[in-house]
């Protein structure tokens, strides 16, 4: 042992201050490296790199929980976490606002050269499209075959050819195999159905502004509307026709939704009200396009809150799925019978009336089930082009809504103020809301990760609840520092350094020492007095 601590002590007397200098600037770039790596991994993917790796890969080598005890625990509580998994689950939903890629999508990329869709994003959509508007039977019509394919193609302009050559097909003119006039030669010319799925498509990508997907859209219902009614009549003629009607279905109802919006776009309002409950009145069973939320916007924006709330009493129920338009919309209208008038000093003075307290309950219902939306409503995160799919509770649910409804908040006196000084005593109701909530369901954990896929890079995600650091960013930003704070000194004074260095290994070699030689005296004292065992103990004692 004593060979060893003078070689250890030869070897440090050896040393030079700059390599106690190089040794803590080494130090200090690893862990500042290691440092920006994990920061830029958890601000990307909401967690540790050093933690995951360690809790995925690591733990299991070490020995992690028993498979059994997990397995039996899982049996006894599975109908409680499947109904939890079954409630958190998180469904991407198709915008029911959403924009026009050519006329609104298209012209903000133009002017700022950003991508406000993701490649996620209009994938679920391409998805859509080819469940909406395509069916078995495509195969038998030309035009709908390169349709089919039309609505698979990543390349814009692809599609948008796809769709001309459809159309270009339609034009052909076809004879009727039966003469007009028995034994005469005058025959009928017939022309073939024009495509309404290409015109979709085209009013969709290809128009620049809101009037011509507009034209296109008409002759789009003209070409739909037929369609439709010849497949109604042969819907019953067999599986592959109830298909095809279901498809032509879905077709129409596209199509006058998007040219109600495009009158709304137009500001004509009035006119896309009408237009709206037409089609809620003619398919009441086709709740998958979310066109109530449509028909609110634009009553709010005609400032006919009795419809309103007319609307809201048929479709914020219990049995029906709520969204950030339904509870907003009915805090709005609760708001806005005391937000004229309301002040936070006299509501401290005199207390809450009836109709105040009912205000602040919907606000705080509203944002219980979307934390998100009063950032955006008060200016307080700006706002981007909302994305074509949603994630309820989420943030890209929270931009779709403010980027429409902002303005009908601002219309409302005081009602602002109101959000502004009752929206953040939510969270005093629900202090650990994954786990527990108290008018919904706990917040689901999964919206950051969807709603990243959903929302462009350059958008800084809004995330609920606010997540602490990690521990592992913590102890690399301590030891980068300490290591750091090492080299300087070391640089500034590396004879004191030097020698406070040698003193440390010094008194951690003694302690080693120590350590070791009480060991072994007491090891000797052991052997030279013979300890007796346990049965002899008695008579060594006395």
């Amino acid at each position: 042992m004593f060979g060893t601590e003078s070689s250890l002590s030869m070897f440090l007397n050896t040393l030079t201050p700059k390599f106690y200098v190089a040794l803590t600037g080494t130090s200090s770039l690893i862990s500042g490296l290691i440092l920006i790596f994990e920061w830029w991994y958890f601000r990307k993917y909401g967690t540790s790199f050093i933690e995951q790796v360690s809790v995925s890969h690591l733990r299991p080598l070490l020995g992690g929980v028993d498979n059994n005890s997990s397995n039996n625990s899982n049996s006894s509580n599975g109908d409680s976490d499947s109904n939890r998994q079954s409630v958190s689950e998180c469904k991407v939903w198709r915008n029911p606002l959403n924009l026009f890629r050519g006329a609104e999508y298209n012209r903000y990329t133009w002017v700022t050269g950003r991508e406000p869709l993701t490649y996620y994003d209009m994938n679920l959509s391409a998805q859509d499209h080819q469940t909406f508007f395509t069916c078995d039977s495509d195969h038998l019509r030309p035009a709908d075959a390169i349709m089919q394919k039309a609505w698979r193609e990543r390349n814009p302009q692809a599609r948008i050819s796809a769709a001309h050559e459809a159309l270009e097909i339609n034009e052909i003119r076809s004879r009727v195999e039966v003469p007009l006039i028995a034994s005469s030669t005058i025959w009928e010319i017939k022309l073939l159905p024009k495509c309404a799925t290409a015109y979709i498509l085209l009013a969709e990508e290809e128009a620049t502004t809101i009037a011509e997907a507009e034209k296109l859209f008409k002759q789009a219902l003209k070409a739909g509307d037929g369609c439709y009614r010849r497949s109604q009549q042969l819907q019953h003629h067999g599986s592959q026709y109830e298909a095809q009607h279901r498809r032509d279905t879905n077709v129409l109802v596209y199509i006058k939704r998007r040219l109600a919006m495009c009158a709304r776009r137009l500001g004509r309002t009035r006119e896309a009200v009408k237009m709206m409950r037409d089609l809620m009145k003619e398919f009441p069973l086709l709740s998958m396009f979310n066109i109530h939320e449509n028909l609110l916007e634009a009553l709010l924006e005609l400032q006919a809150y009795a419809d309103v709330q007319a609307v809201l009493a048929k479709y914020d129920d219990i049995s029906l799925p709520k969204s950030a338009t339904i509870c907003y919309t009915a805090a709005l209208l609760k708001a806005r019978a005391v937000s004229d008038k309301f002040s936070p000093e006299a509501a401290s003075r005199r207390g809450l009336s009836t109709a105040e307290m009912n205000a602040v309950e919907a606000i705080h219902r509203a944002v219980e089930f979307n934390p998100h939306v009063p950032k955006y409503l008060l200016e307080m995160k700006s706002l981007i082009l909302p994305p074509e799919h949603i994630l309820k509770r989420g943030d890209s649910e929270a931009i779709a809504y403010a980027f429409f409804h902002l303005a009908h908040w601002k219309r409302v006196e005081g009602a602002l103020n109101l959000l502004h000084c009752t929206w953040e005593g939510t969270f005093r109701m629900i202090p650990y809301p994954l786990e527990k909530g108290h008018l919904f369901y706990p917040y689901p954990i999964c919206t950051e990760t969807a709603d990243r896929e959903l929302l462009p890079s350059f958008h800084e995600v809004s995330v609920y609840p606010k997540k602490e650091l990690p521990f592992f960013i913590l102890f690399t930003a301590g030891l980068c520092s300490f290591t750091a704070m090492l080299a300087l000194l070391t640089h500034q004074f590396p004879e004191l350094m030097g020698v406070f260095a040698k003193a440390m290994i010094d008194i951690f070699c003694w302690a080693e020492f120590r350590d070791w030689n009480c060991k072994s005296i007491f090891m000797r004292v052991e052997d030279e007095l013979e300890i007796p065992t346990a049965p002899q103990s008695q008579h060594f004692q006395n």
